[in-house]
């Protein structure tokens, strides 16, 4: 099968597509043919050995896809061969087929667009659990969403609406700001010209935001224990300014702040039941029409280190998608996109 593989983890640039053996099924997991892939900042960190998760090389790095289950270790489970689903694997998902526990793999809903499944598991998955369960905002209450145009933190804007948030929305340049006011941003804030703590007291009558989704870290952070109110919350995604800042403590006693941690990846573990729920509530929301997957570029396999170079500068939005259909020769996108 084809794959892109890590040789050495010296860095995603270093990443190559090579033809590999398919990977041995074991009791507990199934087998996906692999339709597409999303990226993630996380893929260049796995690939120079700076990710949590620290796979004996040569490994495929990917940490979710959408496809078709083609083998099921143990016959009696809840997938079954042909199933449609999405997979969160702790890695491997830049391949054709996958192996991974039953546990990581959860059912689409029927016709689904494999491109837009492919982008649903990390970026919604994040924002879904953090913002409903983590920060535990009321119905009116405002959140501020950094990054607000990337792929987490666009799920972000998106999530926050759909449970009725006030949304303040940063991002940088008005490009990406427009992007944010089309998922449903209520405010705008470009964090290059603009003071995040002047211009979120503004909006909010002087108070501070309720609560803060932060996945870029960094100076925004910063700002954001000042631009939260008395009691508030702030939720730590990631760090994707690549700066991972030093909390002052004394701000969070003074002010009565929560900074809450939100692994995401970890409840796969901790508690398989909870992103099952998760899931599922966002296929509804989907269904609904109330949350729309925003995949801006889609490549073939041999395109993934571009992409990874333009996502780690910063130069997309919403998510990038691999499509492992693709005729690399040829370059076909994936047959199963609808076209308008």
């Amino acid at each position: 099968m084809r794959a892109l593989l890590c040789g050495n983890p010296t860095g995603h640039r270093d990443l190559t597509v090579e033809d590999v053996p398919t990977p041995e099924i074991t009791p507990g997991h199934v087998r996906v043919r692999v339709l597409a892939a999303g990226l993630n900042l996380s893929d260049t960190l796995i690939a120079k050995g700076g990710y949590q998760i620290k796979p004996e090389p040569p490994f495929v790095p990917g940490f979710e896809c959408a496809g078709e289950v083609i083998e099921v270790a143990d016959g009696n489970g809840p997938i079954d061969v042909g199933d449609m689903v999405i997979a969160t694997p702790d890695h491997g998902a830049l391949a054709e087929e996958l192996v991974v526990p039953a546990d990581h793999v959860f059912p689409t809903p029927e016709g689904m667009d494999p491109i837009e499944a492919a982008a649903v598991p990390v970026a919604y998955g994040t924002a879904h659990l953090g913002i409903k369960r983590r920060l535990n905002l009321a119905k009116g209450q405002t959140i501020v969403v950094h990054g607000a145009a990337g792929g987490v933190g666009l799920a972000g804007v998106e999530i926050a609406k759909a449970m009725e948030l006030r949304v303040i929305a940063t991002a940088g340049g008005a490009e990406k700001l427009k992007i944010a006011r089309a998922a449903g941003a209520d405010a705008l804030i470009d964090h290059r010209s603009e003071d995040i703590r002047a211009r979120v007291k503004n909006l909010t009558n002087g108070l501070g935001a309720d609560g803060v989704y932060d996945p870029v870290g960094g100076d925004i952070f910063v700002a954001s224990l000042r631009a939260v109110r008395q009691g508030g919350k702030i939720l730590i995604v990631g760090f994707a300014s690549g700066d991972v800042p030093r909390i002052r403590a004394d701000i969070l006693l003074v002010k009565n702040i929560e900074v809450i941690g939100h692994n995401w990846g970890a409840y796969k573990t901790l508690d398989p039941a909870i992103p099952r729920a998760s899931f599922a509530e966002i296929f509804d929301l989907i269904a609904a029409g109330r949350l729309k997957p925003h995949v801006t570029r889609v490549e073939p396999l041999s395109g993934v280190v571009s992409a990874l170079d333009d996502l780690k500068a910063g130069r997309t939005a919403g998510k990038v998608v691999v499509d492992l259909t693709a005729d690399e020769n040829g370059w076909n996108p994936c047959p199963f996109i609808q076209k308008s």
